[in-house]
């Protein structure tokens, strides 16, 4: 063999192992950070990966998307066309799930959950336009009979039928937890197996922390702070579950004669506020869209009735804030829900 031959041979074989060493060198993990502005809040994604997978106007475009589907704060939207009476519009995929997600919790809940409270909302001046009305029951019993989520329908064809055409749909109360749920599918669809993302508050965590070889950790806030503050009345570790807390924070109630704390929410079969002593609910399950709806229900529902439903839905885990008789805030808890406190 020459001598030349060799000296070939020998890059090649140098060359192949210099290449076969680079290879093997994988690129560490590390967090990479997204947040941004949506539905009148802001949000905040993390996620662990070797390197960027997702980038901040994939996430920008798919929250619009959302909000093209699902918020009644745009005019342009197909549920703000549906309320104004357009019966031809064909919902999207997200609408579909929102709409049978609703439907579930409308039902487990003998309507204490209802997204067509929507009427009602409105009135109040909690809806887009703000205008606050003082109705009397006359009025209320009139806008009632356009509330019952079994007064519309999803058709074969992706329409919706209302019985009412001045129905009204608001989905706000499951539709910021479905918008985390559809950024982690996005995620895991680009290969994420660990991140969490929050919107508005409410989030998902996915997989766990493993930077730091842990679970994701999260404070729940105390419903009764001040806006400047930040009180946690507890952490939790989670792992593949959605979280979401329902209740006017910052809104609490003091009665100017008894000392009283409260808040109001809008009983679906009233048409009224309900003054009610629970204070916040936070549900955690397995999806945030779940979590979401469930807190919004616990929030219309009595402490009593709250406890019996739990019972029957072992998958939700559960703490409620609520002011005792001697206006001392207190907590109740799932047993479940204990299992995740970080101590």
């Amino acid at each position: 063999m020459s001598s030349i031959t060799m000296v070939t041979k020998n890059f090649y074989s140098l060359l192949v192992l210099l290449v076969l060493t680079v290879s093997c060198q994988e690129k560490e993990n590390q967090f990479f950070v997204i947040q941004g502005e949506a539905q009148g809040s802001t949000y905040s994604v993390k996620y662990i990966a070797n390197e960027e997978l997702v980038t901040k106007n994939q996430v920008d475009s798919l929250l619009l998307a959302f909000d093209m589907s699902l918020s009644t704060y745009r005019p342009d939207s197909k549920i703000s066309k549906l309320n104004a009476g357009d019966s031809t519009i064909i919902v999207d995929g997200m609408f579909v799930e929102t709409f049978k997600a609703s439907s579930q919790i409308f039902n487990e809940t003998n309507g204490l959950f209802d997204p067509t409270i929507g009427v009602l909302v409105n009135a109040y001046g909690f809806g887009p336009n703000h205008e606050r009305k003082e109705l009397n029951q006359l009025q209320i019993d009139s806008l009632l009979q356009y509330v019952g989520f079994d007064k519309v329908k999803l058709n074969a064809n992706k329409t919706i039928s209302k019985l009412h055409t001045a129905t009204y749909f608001d989905f706000n109360a499951i539709a910021q937890g479905y918008s985390v749920d559809v950024v982690i599918d996005f995620f895991k669809s680009k290969g994420i197996e660990n991140a969490i993302v929050e919107i508005g508050g409410e989030l998902y965590a996915l997989g766990k922390n493993t930077i730091d070889d842990k679970n994701w950790i999260v404070g729940i806030d105390d419903p009764l702070q001040f806006k400047s503050e930040r009180e946690l009345i507890a952490t939790v570790r989670l792992e593949n579950l959605g979280m979401a807390t329902s209740g006017n924070y910052r809104k609490v109630v003091t009665d100017s004669i008894t000392g009283e704390k409260f808040v109001h929410t809008i009983n679906p079969k009233t048409g009224k506020p309900q003054k009610s002593n629970v204070l916040s609910a936070t549900v955690l399950t397995s999806t945030c869209k779940m979590a979401d709806g469930y807190a919004t229900a616990f929030m219309v529902m009595d402490l009593e009735q709250s406890k019996v439903f739990i019972k029957q839905h072992p998958d939700l885990y559960v703490m409620i804030m609520y002011a005792d008789q001697n206006n001392e805030m207190q907590r109740f808890t799932s047993e479940n829900f204990n299992q995740l406190l970080n101590e």
